[in-house]
């Protein structure tokens, strides 16, 4: 096969162990400053070159799968030559070279337990990057092994929460296999009780599947992430001894268009509370606004930057907006750009989890205008630390937030309307200070850790007393 390979970035580094270099043709990128470079030794080519080319197929490395789709449509590509990252299990499995496993701590004894005397439990996640959901699945793990459960947390990337799993001794498989693999093809996961799976990236791993293994499917993921799902694939999935659990109610919505059968229970996870000082200390010079997130249009930082501009003077004057996250992408360059000629928006780039921590505890109101955003983590920690929030409505904490009470919901890409909530926060700064306590309240009726136990232990009793 003779690939060309769509997309440079994160996923692209995720999946390029799959390919032999002399079986892709060229990269493609639509960014100008990457093209006609060389990335692995391969040059890096515009998608109008690059079908120049005497391709067999190209494999679209990105969630954002239905624009490039079109994209390529758009130019003359026939449909049936364009694969998502999805589709590599089935494009190449014959061709698929067999990747080693790594174990960390007591995995392999434990995954060589008699299963009958000693239940095990393993909980699979699609990395070991610092995101909310691997983070949520390791305090899930955290809460089992604290009831004494043989537990297992497998991924299919390694990444830095390996550290934090191993000190708070969590046993660790790293398997790359799982990242193109079905249930049945991986021998190890069969000696488990009980499976907790992380994503919709494990659709494909489940639509191949033991049903003798009780099987927990924790679905993080909006509408936007199904886009490269093929339907006859993640409609294989068998229901049975399957139980479906989501972060809110974005996710249960989305499934329901590919899996109409499938309930789901709501399980949000939890956030683990800062050893901060909570009390807000509001800033008695500006109003201080910050957006947190990796920049790109599902985030909607576009969005902000309208509503900015539409604000009067003297309020945009007496405001600070801290645009806080990974900005080395095209819609970063975007964003840096047309923010320019107004000077208090600060962008500051990623920061590290202390730094976010002291942000959040330092800023007034944290905006989160997100076009897509199943539960962002970063608006429990806000309200964490009594910091009220204003979020789309398309996000799943606004589910949570009582309009004017404990935060403030406005209509998805609505600049004005966001806009306006930003003048009512500065012209009501007095305010703020006892909507962050209600903040806090909301933050732990809901998304504090001891909630998420209680409600984690109650939906997965049933799965583990049959292990027992």
């Amino acid at each position: 096969m003779r690939y060309l390979i769509f997309g440079t970035g994160d996923y692209y580094d995720r999946y390029k162990k799959w390919f032999k270099s002399q079986e892709v043709l060229a990269l493609l990128d639509n960014s100008h400053q990457k093209q006609h470079t060389f990335i692995d030794g391969i040059e890096v080519l515009s998608p109008e070159e690059g079908i120049q080319l005497p391709y067999d197929a190209i494999i679209i490395l990105s969630f954002y799968v239905k624009q490039m789709k079109q994209q390529l449509i758009s130019l003359g590509v026939e449909d049936e030559k364009i694969f998502h990252f999805y589709d590599l299990h089935q494009l190449m499995a014959q061709s698929k070279e067999i990747r080693s496993i790594q174990y960390y701590l007591d995995a392999k004894k434990i995954i060589e337990l008699n299963t009958a005397s000693e239940p095990k439990i393993l909980l699979i996640s699609n990395d070991l990057a610092l995101g909310g959901p691997s983070i949520a699945l390791m305090y899930a793990a955290l809460i089992l092994k604290k009831h004494r459960y043989n537990v297992v947390y497998a991924s299919m990337l390694d990444g830095p929460l390996r550290e934090s799993l191993i000190e708070n001794g969590i046993s660790v498989v790293v398997d790359e296999n799982l990242q193109l693999a079905v249930m049945k093809e991986i021998a190890w996961v069969k000696t488990f009780s009980m499976i907790l799976c992380n994503t919709l990236n494990f659709h494909v791993f489940l639509s191949e599947r033991d049903t003798d293994i009780p099987i927990i499917w924790w679905l993080h993921d909006a509408r936007f992430f199904y886009d490269g799902v093929n339907r006859n694939v993640i409609g294989k999935i068998n229901l049975d001894n399957l139980k479906a659990v989501s972060a809110g109610p974005v996710p249960a919505e989305a499934i329901k268009e590919f899996l109409p059968n499938l309930v789901c229970d709501e399980l949000i996870y939890g956030v683990e509370d800062s050893e901060e000082d909570n009390d807000k200390h509001i800033n008695s010079k500006a109003t201080r606004f910050i957006t947190i997130g990796f920049l790109e249009e599902r985030k909607g930082q576009d969005i902000l930057l309208q509503a900015i501009h539409e604000l009067p003077d003297d309020i945009r004057n007496s405001s600070e907006f801290y645009i806080v996250g990974h900005n080395n992408t095209l819609f970063g360059e975007k964003i840096s750009k047309e923010s320019e000629d107004v000077g208090n928006i600060i962008i500051t780039g990623s920061v590290d989890r202390k730094k976010i921590h002291e942000m959040l505890s330092a800023s007034d109101i944290l905006i989160c205008p997100s076009r897509q955003d199943p539960m962002p983590t970063v608006a429990a920690e806000a309200m964490m630390h009594s910091v009220p929030c204003i979020v789309s409505d398309i996000t799943g904490t606004a589910a949570y937030i009582h309009d004017g009470d404990d935060g403030f919901v406005f209509q998805c890409e609505n600049a004005h309307a966001l806009a306006e909530k930003i003048e009512w926060c500065v012209n009501n700064k007095y305010r703020l200070e006892s909507m962050g306590k209600k903040a806090r309240t909301l933050y732990e009726n809901r998304f504090s850790m001891a909630t998420f136990e209680k409600r984690f232990l109650e939906i997965t009793e049933v799965y583990i007393n049959e292990c027992k």
